[in-house]
């Protein structure tokens, strides 16, 4: 197999249709709602017709909530509320229907597709269908060794990239973008970090279920090691995931890549999200333009990316947990710009009448 340039990924990606944003601007100027009126709806509406190439814009029908799950060898300093080698209890609570994200994923009938890359548990302990693109067992203890081999690097971002391709062949017209991870908000606070330049305080969160003080200082001096690894290899974004990102955090970040490719929406979830996009903005800077920050999770790391990507969240809801909650409550909101866009009537002019010549 030759070796992965992700430098070719810049070259294939290409901006949204403006000429078809153009269109969908004029058309709105037309509808019977003044413009303005409707907010960022306008905004996402137009957005969402220039990703589809389409005036007027196509309804949202099949979305679907992809979730990327990994263990991270980082957890095992106490920096997650949750043991370290947990994930897997929350991949099984997606599957049983008894997770935040799942019972939102009923309501609005949109399935949801668990991957696992680097669950710390037995393959057989989970479907088949969950564990096929899995790249390995948990990730290295990234202040101290690497998180993946070079090999295992690439590995996981020709998964995502293949994961993107089969969703998009599948029909999925929006992809809702979270992760299960343990340990996985350090590591994206790395990445973060590293990729803007900052010192670990500026970027070190709470996690998904608010660490104490002791916690986060942990978790902030073991950001602060990784960052003394991630400096060097930062010209190397592939080298960047094996030494501080995990096979979670690659896949996504080729999953992301491969989206843009093949010209697929993406609503990103929280910090974790936020730092694979980063990741892949550095590959190709055209392809945040496919993207959409769904909502604000409170998380330092996640808004020193966003703001680097000129990306505004959609909502804010001090939502923390992760697991793509967050970017699943933003999708009735991007569903109800595509009605309004496509459903709104044009107003019709009407030649003024001319008035009757006054009698003599």
């Amino acid at each position: 197999m030759s070796r992965l340039n992700l430098d070719d990924f810049s070259d294939l990606i290409e901006r949204p249709d403006g000429g078809v944003r153009r269109d969908a601007e004029a058309r709105r100027e037309r509808q019977s709602v003044p413009p303005g009126a409707l907010g960022r709806l306008d905004e996402l509406g137009e957005w969402l017709a220039a990703a589809q190439g389409a005036v007027p814009v196509r309804p949202v029908e099949r979305p679907r909530v992809v979730l990327f799950a990994g263990d991270h060898g980082i957890a095992e300093l106490g920096v997650s509320a949750r043991p370290a080698g947990s994930a897997a209890e929350l991949v099984r609570a997606v599957l049983q229907g008894a997770s935040p994200v799942a019972v939102l994923a009923r309501r609005h009938e949109v399935p949801v597709r668990v991957v696992d890359l680097a669950l710390d548990c037995d393959p057989g302990d989970l479907p088949e269908e969950v564990g096929r693109h899995r790249v390995r067992r948990g990730s290295g203890r990234i202040d101290v060794e690497d998180a993946l081999t070079l090999d295992e690097a690439e590995a996981a971002v020709r998964a995502g990239a293949a994961i993107a391709d089969e969703e998009a062949d599948s029909g999925t017209d929006l992809v809702v973008l979270g992760d299960l991870s343990v340990g996985g908000t350090t590591a994206a606070a790395v990445l973060i970090a590293a990729l803007c330049g900052t010192d670990a305080s500026v970027v070190t969160g709470r996690g998904g279920l608010a660490i104490d003080d002791l916690a986060w200082m942990r978790k902030c001096a073991a950001i602060r090691d990784a960052l003394r690894r991630a400096r060097p290899v930062l010209g190397d974004q592939l080298e960047l995931l094996a030494t501080v990102g995990g096979a979670d955090l690659a896949a996504m970040t080729g999953f992301l890549l491969q989206c843009a490719v093949r010209k697929l929406p993406v609503l990103l979830d929280g910090v974790v999200a936020a730092a694979c996009a980063l990741v892949a903005q550095r590959v190709a800077f055209r392809a945040p333009d496919w993207w959409l920050a769904a909502h604000d999770s409170g998380e330092p790391g996640q808004a020193k990316a966003l703001d680097r990507m000129a990306l505004e969240p959609l909502l804010i809801q001090g939502v923390t947990l992760g697991e793509g909650v967050g970017a699943l409550l933003a999708l009735p909101l991007v569903q109800a710009a595509a009605a309004l866009a496509a459903e709104l009537p044009e107003r019709v002019d009407t030649e003024p009448v001319p008035a009757e010549p006054m009698p003599e």
